[in-house]
């Protein structure tokens, strides 16, 4: 059921990424974060949460034994497609709600 969530988010997600970068592009996705104070602050608050999410991936990973580096450059480059990625191939996953 997990995983089934996690692809189900990992799809959508990518079609909502995908219809943003045709119609704005790269850049046209970041410029409205530095014209207002308020869409700065969500600047702010998604790298936050994204650099803790990259820690838990950092640490999951050395105590799993497993390479987390992609992970990570994916999570820089491509924001939340990193950290759904992890939870896609990771051999256990995450309980969430537990």
């Amino acid at each position: 059921m997990q995983r089934t969530l996690i692809v189900i988010t990992l799809v959508l997600f990518s079609v909502l990424t995908g219809a943003a970068l045709w119609y704005h592009g790269y850049l046209g996705i970041l410029a409205p974060h530095f014209k207002t104070f308020g869409a700065g602050q969500v600047l702010a608050d998604l790298v936050i949460a994204l650099t803790l999410v990259m820690v838990w991936m950092w640490n999951d990973a050395r105590n799993s034994g497993r390479n987390v580096w992609p992970f990570l450059l994916i999570t820089l480059f491509l924001g939340s497609f990193g950290p759904l990625l992890y939870l896609l191939f990771r051999k256990e996953p995450v309980r969430l709600g537990e």
